[in-house]
Parts: C-alpha cells; sequence; structure tokens
C-alpha cells in the first residue's frame, strides 16, 4: 500500500491527441505519422481510426487541445490584480518553457509556422492560436488605458515569439530569460505613461 495519489489514466483519444502534440511539437507535422502516434500513445494503429479518420482531423484536434489550452493559462492570468501584471504572467510562461523552447522551439509559434505554410483549413485554424494571445494582450493595454492596444499587443507576440526563435536557434535558454525581463521593464513603462 502506498500513500501515492492513484494515477489517473488518460482514454484513448486523450492519449493519442497528447502523443500526437508532442511528436509534432518535437519533429514537426509533416512528418509525423499515425504509427508513431499510435505507438507513442500505446494504442494499437487501428484504433486510431475510431477516433480520427486522417492525420489531418488529428492535427485538428491537436490545434483545439492547444486553443484549450492557452483559454485555460488566459483563466488564470486573469486571477492577477492589473494589466500589466496579466501581461507579464503571460512573458513569464515562455520564460517559465526556457528550457523547451531551447531544445525545440514554441510549442504554439513552431505549430503555427509550420501549418501556416500548407495554406489550407489547418493553417488558417493554427493563427487563431496566436490570434488569441494578441486579442487577450490588447484588452489588458486597453485597461492599461493605451489608445495603442493592438500595435502594443502585437509587439509583446512579436518580442515574444522572436525570443523564442532566437532561443531554440541557438539553442540558449538565456536569451529568453534575458528577453522576458526586457518585455517586463517595457510593460511596467507603458503601464506608467498611461
Amino acid at each position: 500500500m502506498t500513500d501515492s495519489p492513484p494515477q489517473i489514466r488518460l482514454g484513448k483519444r486523450e492519449r493519442l491527441v497528447a502523443s500526437a502534440a508532442d511528436l509534432i511539437h518535437r519533429q514537426g507535422a509533416a512528418v509525423t505519422t499515425l504509427a508513431q502516434v499510435a505507438a507513442a500513445a500505446d494504442v494499437p494503429l487501428g484504433n486510431v481510426y475510431y477516433y480520427f479518420k486522417t492525420k489531418d482531423d488529428l492535427i485538428q484536434a491537436v490545434i483545439e487541445d492547444r486553443a484549450s489550452g492557452i483559454a485555460g493559462l488566459l483563466a488564470t492570468f486573469e486571477q492577477r490584480r492589473t494589466p500589466a501584471a496579466r501581461l507579464k504572467a503571460l512573458a513569464r510562461h515562455w520564460e517559465n518553457m526556457r528550457e523547451l523552447i531551447a531544445e525545440q522551439g514554441c510549442p504554439i509559434g513552431s505549430l503555427c509556422a509550420e501549418l501556416s505554410q500548407r495554406g489550407d483549413d489547418l493553417g488558417r485554424d493554427t493563427a487563431t492560436l496566436l490570434r488569441s494571445l494578441v486579442e487577450w494582450a490588447a484588452i489588458q493595454f486597453r485597461a492599461m488605458g493605451r489608445r495603442d492596444a493592438d500595435t502594443l499587443a502585437m509587439s509583446l507576440l512579436a518580442a515574444v515569439q522572436g525570443s523564442a526563435l532566437l532561443t531554440n536557434s541557438l539553442h540558449d535558454p538565456g536569451i529568453m530569460t534575458d528577453q522576458v525581463r526586457t518585455i517586463e521593464r517595457w510593460i511596467d513603462s507603458l503601464a506608467t505613461t498611461a
């Protein structure tokens, strides 16, 4: 008998989506196969087709899972007292992932960059991931009294995603830390001039 809590076992569909998200992040959607996803999820390959008729259906589920994760994350940031604190929490989220980003890139940015090249519904759907972050940030800047909220929100996401690209390309997590500190100072300066 142990004192550890019981392990919650994800259902097959959830395991497939989680495994697909991980594999797509590590190696890209184009080269990830349904067989690889099934093996990583410990699900027989034939069962994959019960949940997802095509690889694109599975990728769509990954996009929806990422969107749900973003919504949950932003909801936790809403607990912060001020818009500036909420914006800084968003930037710190990338800093908290700095090791992962240095190794594999930003899970959201990498997915969006790859799928945008396709020019199909999946490419357009992934754009909603970054768009939701920009829109949320714009709301926060407006709450700070900024009339240029849309531009500032785009600048924030551009700074974070650019930092993530550099962090990954140079395999240096310190870049993300340094850039988030700069972003935090920038947010503070905007809060005092609003």
